[in-house]
């Protein structure tokens, strides 16, 4: 019997042992995985506080903690189940939706950039936007806006996480997916709720009444964070502008090197292996920037080009369909 036991407890530890090898094949596809996104991710980040300036302070949090859940639900309910079933059933139409989503990313930052150019565009565009009732209405709103925005960004991360994974076990992507999505959604919006609070800590931080010079030191970083703060988030609004733009062009760029001339990719590796060469001592730096550049000025090109056809085209066809419907 006692055999019989210690045969039982080496076969549970064996279990054990297989079963924490696969937790780190996962974790470590995982956090691989979730490197390659990190673009979407920073533009996720720097996009979202947008949707919450202009609210009181006691709903900045609540606002962020609803995008939250809905970005959730976009990743786990909606998108993994679809990303599983393309990469069983249509591997091969993961690329192209890829390159729509960056397409779009690259339509949304070359629209920002036109809106900052040309303000008067942006005048325009608001005043054909219906007004929303009351407060509740334009919270809404703007969390459907988020959520909408949002819907695109976790599709392009769930798409490279996919990409990312190598092909196996169904159960190890699902997992793989799931992980990554939920800790990107708390990453991101634990970053956000972050941002938001921010000025009213620097507040509170101004109203410490010590008198000693911690105090002092205590109120003048206060005073800096509430000073500070508008210029961060038009920074932050910038770096999101521009990551929307590399990220799209760079998947773009990359479905070009798939389906389209073999010179596209060699032109831009030679471009930035020369690059890197000139600079050895940091040409690793140098090689992405140079990369990075190149996917920015074909991102600004797609989005470019995209914004008279979504105006002048899909925009139209939208609205006569929804006409249709509702009649």
């Amino acid at each position: 019997m006692s055999v019989g036991l210690i045969g039982l407890l080496d076969d549970i530890a064996a279990i054990a042992k297989v079963a924490a090898a696969s937790l780190d094949d996962v974790a470590g596809q995982a956090a691989k995985a979730g490197a390659k996104a990190a673009g979407v991710v920073i533009d996720d980040t720097a996009v979202t506080p947008n949707y919450v300036i202009g609210f009181a302070s006691k709903r900045e949090l609540p606002i962020v903690g609803k995008i939250a859940v809905g970005s959730l639900r976009n990743k786990l309910l909606i998108l993994l189940p679809v990303a599983l079933l393309l990469g069983y059933f249509l591997p091969t139409a993961v690329t192209p939706l890829l390159m729509l989503g960056g397409a779009f990313l690259c339509y949304e930052g070359a629209e920002k950039v036109l809106e900052a150019v040309m303000p008067h565009h942006a005048h325009h565009e608001a005043q054909r936007q219906p007004m929303a009732a009351d407060a509740r209405s334009v919270e809404d709103e703007k969390v459907a806006s988020a959520i909408k925005t949002d819907f695109i960004l976790s599709a392009e991360i769930m798409a490279i996480t996919l990409a990312a994974i190598p092909a196996g076990n169904v159960w190890t992507q699902a997992l793989v997916l799931a992980l990554v999505g939920f800790g990107i959604t708390v990453g991101v919006y634990g970053v956000v709720a972050l941002i938001v609070k921010a000025d009213d800590a620097g507040l509170a931080l101004a109203r410490y009444d010590g008198a000693s010079i911690i105090g002092a030191a205590v109120r003048s970083l206060g005073r800096a964070l509430v000073r500070g703060m508008p210029t961060f988030l038009a920074v932050l609004s910038t770096i999101g502008t521009a990551a929307m733009i590399w990220v799209g062009g760079g998947i773009i760029l990359h479905g070009i090197e798939k389906y389209g001339p073999p010179v596209v990719g060699r032109t831009v590796h030679a471009a930035t292996e020369a690059a890197a060469h000139a600079l050895p001592s940091i040409g690793g730096v140098i090689e992405w920037s140079v990369e990075a550049a190149i996917s920015g000025i074909v991102g600004l090109i797609v989005g470019a080009l995209a914004i008279p056809a979504v105006q002048y085209g899909l925009s139209p066809a939208w609205k006569r369909l929804k006409g249709l419907r509702q009649a």
